[in-house]
């Protein structure tokens, strides 16, 4: 019997494994609609022919190749039988359905949303362009780039990045986008810089937005820093385009780190020494100082004495004399000024000057100026309800109240007897030098008549006076110049009428003296029981009119000097109400 012969004798284990493999592949046979892999072994002008490893050759379109590099002798690519001969009796495949059938199955598998992939831009369509990433996607044009605006045709043919938007499994639909990834690289990069940035240090960066309130610095890839107007310059900025264009390259101090909001503070001005070191020193109170004047506000002014410091005037000291309602009456912008230093406050980066202070204060020797009880000149400017203004001298002022003004006349208002611009000698009766002000008084001039009166008209003298106002509360009678007595309603005989009509101002009546109060400087009168008495003669305060001439001569050698005096003062004095005009004002200064 002939012995059969072992064609694996001498081959190793592994080997004829392999062997084995291969034998039973080539017993295998394609099927249409199925995936298989061929190698590129020769290319023609329209398509590529491929060694498909079943003893059989394959054919597919150069169409089907989206990636011309592809295609090339030697590369295996995954294809879908379409037909298995044509005639030339080559396999007909596609590449583009298996890239499509592979495609979906590793998208499916192996992305989701949100997932960053890689795609080479294949063409531009309407709305956006259309990107191989193992299937074609869709990359709308607002979603192509961070800027709008981006050429899409310079896009394609290149291979980009980008962030799976949506995907549709039903509809075989792709979105991505490649704006999402590039912001995703921009925030990397930030937090890369900001884990190496660290306050204090000082980095160089280019201007690149200028606002009201200070620039943007760019000072690392894609990193900008706030430099704040206030961390400009030590000294007052209006805008920050003073010292600031836009693409100027400076150098800048790190001041704070947010890597949380991704947020750098920077500052210049830290560059250079802080002016307010040892201020105190520099600028003591009293010192005088000069400097120009950088802002005017209507309360006082800003003085620059150096860069970045500067000294503010409030308009209470700009003088002694003048009444200034406005600093603009005084200063302009870029004027050069001298002042002296009242306070330095070195927290809060503060100096007050003053201008008055460069000269003497006026009130510093006013009681050797104006002592108590002379007699000065002075002009009234002005009202209010307590009295008048009165302007003595050039800075010095003084004050009359209602109540200085006349011994004996009642005076609602001074406005009733005093008029704006009248000129009138006064006596001094105090100084408030809280208020700067001197206390005038017009009565104080002659002696208290009061006395006199309480001796003249005593209680129970009957005496005929003119009715000069009359109210529901009662009647005011005058009984001599500048003397009024009060007639209550309850002191006035009852009769049918209201005051208004019984009395009219003008009229004489009959009246009694009821009582006088000296310190209160008022006469109260009573017309109850005089009906009895006016067959009596009127009483005068002497019993016979020898007597009577004795007390008159005694009474004119008193009182003349007295009178003298208030008719030079008072000559001009008005009796009655002042205009509607001197109302208004007085209630304007009030």
């Amino acid at each position: 019997m002939e012995e059969k012969k072992d064609f694996n004798a001498g081959l190793e284990e592994k080997e004829v494994s392999e062997l084995d493999k291969l034998y039973e592949a080539s017993f295998k046979t394609l099927e249409e609609g199925s995936i298989v892999k061929g190698r590129i072994i020769h290319i023609r002008d329209n398509d590529v022919l491929l060694d498909l490893g079943y003893k059989a050759e394959g054919i597919v379109s150069r169409d089907e190749f989206l990636d011309p590099e592809e295609v090339r002798i030697g590369n295996e690519v995954e294809v879908y039988v379409m037909s298995l001969e044509n005639e030339e009796g080559l396999v007909v495949l596609s590449k583009r359905r298996a890239d499509k059938i592979l495609g979906w199955e590793k998208i499916t598998t192996e992305y989701k949303e949100g997932d960053v992939v890689t795609g080479r831009v294949v063409k531009r369509v309407k709305g956006g362009l259309m990107v191989n990433i193992g299937v074609e996607a869709f990359l709308p044009a607002s979603l192509a780039d961070v800027k709008a605006g981006i050429d899409l045709d310079s896009l394609v043919g290149k291979t980009i990045k980008a962030v799976i938007v949506s995907i549709n499994a039903k509809r075989k639909n792709v979105v991505i986008s490649r704006k999402d990834y590039l912001i995703q690289e921009m925030e990397k990069k930030k937090a890369e810089v900001l884990e190496r940035l660290t306050p204090g240090e000082v980095v160089e960066g280019i201007v690149k937005n200028i606002t009201d309130y200070g620039a943007f610095v760019e000072i690392g890839e894609l990193l900008d820093g706030l430099l704040h107007i206030s961390d400009m310059s030590w000294g007052r900025l209006s805008h920050p385009s003073e010292i600031l264009a836009v693409g100027d390259r400076v150098k800048v101090k790190v001041l704070e780190v947010d890597k949380e909001q991704q947020k750098v503070s920077l500052g210049l001005k830290q560059l250079t020494p802080d002016p307010w070191e040892g201020i105190d020193k520099k600028y003591p109170p009293g010192s005088k100082v000069k400097g120009k004047v950088t802002n005017i506000l209507s309360y006082g002014a800003f003085i620059e004495l150096e860069p970045g410091v500067e000294g503010f005037v409030h308009i209470s000291d700009f003088s002694w004399t003048r009444k200034i309602r406005d600093a603009h009456e005084m200063l302009a912008i870029g004027d050069l000024a001298e002042a002296v230093v009242l306070g330095v406050d070195k927290e809060r980066r503060r100096i007050s000057l003053g201008l008055k202070q460069l000269e003497k204060d006026p009130w510093q020797d006013i009681e050797s100026r104006y002592p108590l009880d002379s007699k000065v000149t002075g002009k009234v400017v002005g009202f209010n309800e307590d009295g008048a203004f009165v302007e003595v001298d050039e800075g010095i002022d003084g004050f009359i109240y209602k109540n200085d003004i006349s011994w004996t006349r009642r005076i609602n208002h001074a406005y009733e007897v005093l008029h704006r611009g009248q000129k009138l000698e006064f006596k001094v009766i105090g100084i408030n030098k809280a208020f700067r002000q001197l206390i005038l008084g017009l009565k104080q001039l002659r002696p208290d008549p009061w006395p006199q009166i309480e001796e003249k008209y005593k209680p129970g003298t009957v005496v005929e006076g003119k009715v000069t106002s009359i109210f529901p509360f009662g009647v005011f009678v005058e009984l001599e110049e500048d003397l009024e007595g009060l007639l209550h309603i309850s002191e006035i005989e009852r009769k049918p009428g209201k005051l208004q009509e019984r009395f009219a101002p003008g009229d004489t009546v009959r009246v009694m003296i009821l009582s006088i109060d000296k310190e209160k400087k008022q006469v109260r009168l009573t017309r109850k029981g005089i009906e009895e008495l006016e067959e009596v003669p009127l009483e005068t305060g002497s019993d016979t009119q020898e007597e009577q001439d004795k007390e008159k001569e005694s009474q004119d050698n008193q009182v003349q000097p007295s009178q003298q005096e208030e008719a030079q003062n008072l000559e001009s004095l008005p009796s009655d109400s002042v205009s509607e005009e001197e109302s208004q004002d007085s209630e304007a200064q009030s």
